[in-house]
């Protein structure tokens, strides 16, 4: 199976942790391997998302902003073209410390599900 999709068209909402999602690919709604799932998330300029902890692996790849990712207690600073894996069962939360959108995609494996999402 393949499948082409807009990203820039696809709606978005505010997760639990309080960043803008696009869902880009998911099983649930594109029929396609339950074994990832691809999203593009927005913090905005000052804010940060909740700190929570996920049952599944997340790598973030930034697209553009400037942030510090947040992980047990780690701090590091993160700008375009960085990438970041999350291993399951780990508090993690980003800060935008920039002036402008922090932008990145989210990769998830499995696919996201929102029962293993948990705040931290």
């Amino acid at each position: 199976m393949s499948l082409h999709k807009q990203a820039r068209l696809v709606e978005t909402f505010i997760a639990s942790d309080g960043c803008e999602i696009a869902e880009v690919i998911h099983p649930v709604r594109d029929g396609t391997d339950s074994g990832v799932s691809l999203a593009r998330a927005v913090v905005d300029p000052g804010q940060a998302t909740k700190a929570h902890v996920l049952d599944f692996v997340e790598i973030y790849y930034i697209i553009s902003g400037r942030g510090v990712i947040h992980l047990d207690g780690r701090a590091a600073e993160v700008g375009p073209e960085d990438c970041v894996y999350i291993p399951a069962g780990r508090r993690q939360w980003i800060q935008n410390t920039g002036d402008e959108d922090l932008v990145f995609l989210c990769v998830c494996t499995p696919a996201y599900d929102p029962h293993g999402d948990h705040p931290a």
